[in-house]
């Protein structure tokens, strides 16, 4: 992930996007980002979510990656170590939901 973040970061370097690059900006553009995503989702039955055809996929996999990018820069810029962070909120998860509890079950936990 460092590398990614470390490639991203002298992207915008050479290109002097820092400036625009600002965490409101980022999570704006991923924002957008994850609504491309959603929208190669959009009228498709659940089977055909699970098994895109290779076009759908293949834009699937482009707005994946998109989506991405902007969530390493983002997190980069903030200072947050992102695989930290996701090993956080699942252990933080892991303890919300009990498994005997939720298993099978699409409920929401009480907040913490």
């Amino acid at each position: 992930m460092e590398c990614l973040a470390a490639r991203l970061r002298e992207f915008a370097r050479v290109r002097e996007w820092e400036q625009f690059h600002t965490p409101k900006n980022l999570a704006m553009a991923l924002a957008g980002e994850v609504g491309e995503l959603v929208a190669e989702f959009q009228w498709l039955t659940a089977d055909e979510s699970r098994a895109p055809d290779p076009e759908t996929l293949a834009r699937m996999r482009t707005e994946l990656g998109d989506v991405t990018l902007y969530l390493v820069r983002l997190a980069d810029v903030l200072g947050v170590d992102l695989l930290e962070a996701a090993r956080a909120k699942l252990d933080d998860n892991d303890r919300r939901y009990d498994a005997e509890l939720y298993r099978g079950s699409a409920r929401k936990a009480p907040p913490s």
